[in-house]
C-alpha cells in the first residue's frame, strides 16, 4: 500500500493524465464542425499520448536523481503504446460505441515517441548545464 501511495505522489499529474486518456477513450464525443477536418482524431491522439508522456518524463526527471533507463523506456514508452493497443482492441471487442484503429495505435505510438524525445531531450540540457 505505502508503494501505491509513493507511487501516486511521485507522478500525479502522469496519473491524471492516463485516467483522462481511459475515459475519453470510452465515452461518446459530441458531434462538432471540427469533425469535418481531415484526421482530426488523429492529431487529438497524438496530441494527447504525446504531453501524458511528456507529464510523466518531467515528473520522473523531477523525482529521480540516478536515471534508470531501463525503467523509463518500459514505464514512460513501452508501457503506453501497450496500454493504447490494450484501449483499442477494447474499444473494438467491448463497445457498441466506438471502433478499434490501427491509424489511432500509430497516432498514439508516435505521439508516446515524441514525449519520450522530448524527456531525453531535457535529459540531455540536463547534463550540458553541469
Amino acid at each position: 500500500m505505502q508503494k501505491a501511495i509513493l507511487f501516486v505522489r511521485k507522478y500525479p499529474l502522469s496519473m491524471v493524465c492516463f485516467a483522462l486518456i481511459w475515459f475519453l477513450s470510452f465515452f461518446t464525443p459530441p458531434k462538432t464542425e471540427l469533425d469535418e477536418v481531415p484526421f482530426i482524431d488523429k492529431w487529438v491522439h497524438f496530441i494527447i499520448y504525446g504531453g501524458a508522456c511528456a507529464v510523466l518524463w518531467i515528473e520522473y526527471l523531477r523525482s529521480h536523481i540516478v536515471l534508470d533507463y531501463g525503467k523509463l523506456f518500459f514505464y514512460s514508452w513501452l508501457c503506453p503504446i501497450l496500454m493504447s493497443g490494450l484501449i483499442e482492441l477494447l474499444q473494438e471487442y467491448c463497445t457498441t460505441h466506438r471502433q478499434g484503429d490501427w491509424l489511432d495505435l500509430a497516432a498514439n505510438a508516435t505521439g508516446v515517441t515524441l514525449g519520450a524525445v522530448f524527456g531525453l531531450a531535457v535529459i540531455y540540457v540536463r547534463k550540458t548545464r553541469h
